[in-house]
């Protein structure tokens, strides 16, 4: 893993989101074995939810696939294809908008999507593998492309690979994966007795 992205924390946590970070530059010539992309999706249907309604739904790609690889590529906006393209694998994150018990709407259907991405990705981390979150997607084009159906909202993108040679990547990525990684100190965002009260 990228040294420099390691996290300088305040308080001692897990190693593996002290490490888990989502870089730019991925190796074009090492690709994600299925069994280990398996894995990551096991991960994913143990995530929390809300009444165990699991709404996430994958569209998944490998570089290997060529033609199926590049269509869904193409679902993300140009920016992001143009580091995207050397991950081995891209995902399409999409969710079941109503619960199927009684069929109102699920409130927090992005939420749980939100937690079975980062169970995915913490999971790749354990096994040396990278992943990027990403919303800079095209959702029209990716529901005419693969016929979603109404009841679903097509929401996130991820790209999952191995870490590429910052040394072989072009300078606007090699730049990205070069900061060291910064965040709000807790006295940002918990609060306690009061809104903007630390409790830390």
């Amino acid at each position: 893993m990228n040294e420099i992205k390691a996290a300088n924390t305040t308080f001692d946590i897990h190693e593996l989101i002290k490490v888990r970070y989502s870089p730019y530059v991925f190796d074009p010539k090492r690709n994600v074995s299925k069994d280990d992309l398996a894995a990551l999706f096991e991960a994913v249907s143990w995530a929390p939810n809300s009444f165990n309604e699991q709404p996430w739904r994958f569209v998944v790609a490998s570089r290997e696939d060529g033609e199926a690889f590049e269509t869904l590529l193409s679902c993300l906006v140009e920016g992001n294809q143009g580091w995207a393209r050397h991950a081995s694998v891209l995902v399409l994150g999409a969710i079941k908008t109503n619960f199927t018990h009684n069929n109102k709407p699920n409130g927090v259907a992005l939420h749980d999507l939100g937690a079975a991405a980062a169970t995915l990705t913490f999971e790749a981390t354990n096994r040396g593998i990278v992943a990027h979150q990403m919303a800079g997607i095209l959702p029209d084009r990716a529901r005419r492309l693969y016929a979603v159906p109404e009841g679903f909202e097509i929401a996130t993108a991820i790209a999952i690979g191995y870490e590429g040679d910052l040394g072989d990547a072009e300078e606007v990525f090699k730049n990205r994966d070069s900061k060291p990684r910064k965040r709000k100190s807790l006295n940002e965002f918990v609060f306690s007795g009061g809104w903007e009260k630390p409790a830390f």
